[in-house]
């Protein structure tokens, strides 16, 4: 088995092990054997208790984190940047800031989340390409808009939490990073968009792999370029939206677990992009698990988790800048 086959290997294996330790530990806790006889009999309380709040918890936080990797291995691919990430560049606290907009100004649509968060992200995505691009898409441009449309919208975000109204309290705590109180609804927008936009993604892997070389030798191959950067920069924004809709805001996923994927089985996305989604789902559950395990019955939301670890990564990334040849 070579080296791509073993990291396959590792990965699932862990994210197995990982599943289980998240299943099994916190307040309530039950052994694994115990846990899966339970789901099969129905007469175990605490195993009951367990896959009523923790089990919808553990799902949608492995569907966040591979969502939201997958997300920036298409943003890289469509940027040629390999420091774009949907929250480091805007899309998701774009996303967001919509949300909680039209939830605020019209609460009974709230169960569109997910659709106004589209709307936001791709907002942010189209002034992130409008303010970067002169006579070109420099990486570093792209990074420092990127940073500025952040800031802007979180910034606004921000600004709704001195509101006071129940609508805003209630809908500020269904895009923030903790994963407290995730229901079996969510876990069904999370399983139908995530699902759709993973499956789309995977199947573009053709398309990222030429947009890598320059645009004249991928129009001669045959590529639509233009095309091509639209439906994958959509599909990205989609992954973003629903991962902050439903998970919240939590930057660096998908800069941190592609650039290791590139590490671990290369660049062709036809096993980056899987990869990527393994490495996403491992990421974010390790750190919900580690958030609210490591000072309990207190939570560390995975955002704050996630940045500890992807700013000092960020720094590094960009240190090395004088070696990104835009792929």
């Amino acid at each position: 088995m070579n080296r791509i086959g073993w990291s396959l290997v590792f990965v699932i294996l862990l994210l197995v092990i990982v599943t289980l330790v998240s299943i099994t530990t916190g307040s309530i806790k039950v052994g694994s054997l115990e846990f899966i006889q339970g789901l099969f009999t129905g007469t175990n309380k605490k195993v009951e208790i367990i896959k009523d709040l923790r089990l919808p918890r553990i799902i949608v936080a492995l569907f966040v984190g591979a969502t939201l990797a997958v997300s920036g291995v298409l943003l890289q691919a469509v940027m040629r940047n390999p420091l774009a990430d949907a929250g480091v560049i805007g899309i998701s606290s774009g996303a967001g800031v919509v949300s909680l907009l039209f939830v605020t100004l019209f609460p009974q649509l709230f169960y569109w989340l997910p659709m106004f968060a589209f709307f936001g992200g791709a907002l942010a995505c189209f002034l992130v390409y409008s303010f970067s691009w002169k006579s070109g898409l420099s990486p570093i441009r792209i990074i420092l808009v990127g940073l500025a449309i952040n800031a802007t919208f979180t910034g606004l975000g921000q600004s709704f939490n001195y509101r006071g109204s129940y609508a805003v309290t209630s809908i500020n705590q269904a895009v923030t990073s903790i994963f407290t109180m995730k229901t079996w609804n969510d876990v069904q927008v999370m399983l139908i968009y995530g699902t759709i936009g993973l499956v789309v993604a995977f199947l573009l892997y053709s398309w990222c792999n030429m947009l890598s070389l320059q645009d004249k030798s991928a129009q001669n191959l045959g590529l639509r370029v233009t095309r091509a950067r639209l439906i994958i920069s959509v599909v990205a924004v989609m992954l973003a939206a629903v991962a902050t809709a439903i998970g919240g805001m939590i930057a660096f996923v998908g800069l941190l677990v592609p650039h290791i994927a590139r590490l671990l089985v290369g660049s062709d996305h036809k096993i980056l992009i899987p990869f990527s989604a393994l490495g996403g789902a491992l990421l974010i559950l390790s750190a919900d698990t580690l958030g609210r395990t490591v000072l309990a019955p207190s939570e560390i939301p995975a955002s704050i988790i996630m940045a500890v670890i992807g700013g000092p990564f960020l720094i590094f990334m960009l240190r090395k800048s004088d070696q990104i040849r835009g792929n």
